[in-house]
């Protein structure tokens, strides 16, 4: 981790750079976790509809005032609200849309990645976990996937030759962005496009047990 972000701040630089990869009217999923965070960094003039597996289309932020969680809650059972001209549906329909290829690009968190674009964002052998979720539907459905998440865990690297935790999808993932850098995942591999300022090359090679190509046009995240 950079020596200047706390683990809040960490996050926040995260989302705001997941924030810069969304389009005006892209129809949106987000994942529990740090990428409930990414609407908040958007510009203004980016304005995106943003669909919850468990049946909204169109949801809000958390209330301010006065939550009540056994009612409108998000995928991850926090408070939430619907925006203005958004909907309720049901979860046939909510799943029709992921399915039917119809959500441009969702947000997840993960466990590990790997140099094939597989992740495993779903469980740890051993340990109690809600459930799947909507995890494996909306990396085959979406046309953009994106992973969000700090690049080690206790130290240990997250993106690997090959995961070793039990897979969500195979060959699924489209971008990495971590406090660390910006990868892209291609045919030849995982390539660093975007690096944070005050690390080197080397140090987040350092962090990444796979390897990384250098795009000739790497730049610093901004």
């Amino acid at each position: 981790m950079p020596a200047t972000l706390d683990r809040a701040t960490l996050k926040e630089f995260i989302a705001r750079r997941v924030a810069r990869e969304l389009k005006d009217g892209d129809f949106v999923n987000l994942g529990i976790g740090l990428p409930t965070m990414v609407p908040q960094f958007l510009p203004d003039d980016i304005h995106v509809t943003l669909q919850a597996e468990v049946g909204m289309v169109g949801a809000g932020p958390c209330p301010e005032t006065d939550p009540d969680p056994r009612y409108v809650v998000d995928a991850g059972g926090k408070p939430a609200s619907i925006r203005l001209g958004g909907a309720y549906i049901d979860s046939v329909t909510s799943f029709t849309l992921i399915r039917g290829g119809h959500v441009d690009a969702t947000v997840l968190g993960a466990l590990q990645v790997d140099a094939e674009g597989n992740l495993a964002n779903w469980i740890i052998p051993g340990k109690m976990v809600p459930g799947m979720g909507g995890a494996m539907d909306l990396v085959v459905g979406a046309k953009r996937v994106i992973v969000a998440m700090e690049h080690t865990q206790r130290g240990e690297p997250k993106i690997l030759p090959a995961c070793t935790l039990p897979l969500t999808a195979v060959h699924c993932i489209d971008l990495i962005v971590t406090e660390m850098g910006v990868i892209e995942v291609t045919p030849r591999g995982l390539v660093l496009t975007e690096i944070n300022p005050e690390l080197t090359v080397e140090q987040v090679q350092a962090a990444t047990a796979a390897p990384l190509a250098i795009s000739p046009d790497l730049v610093p995240i901004r």
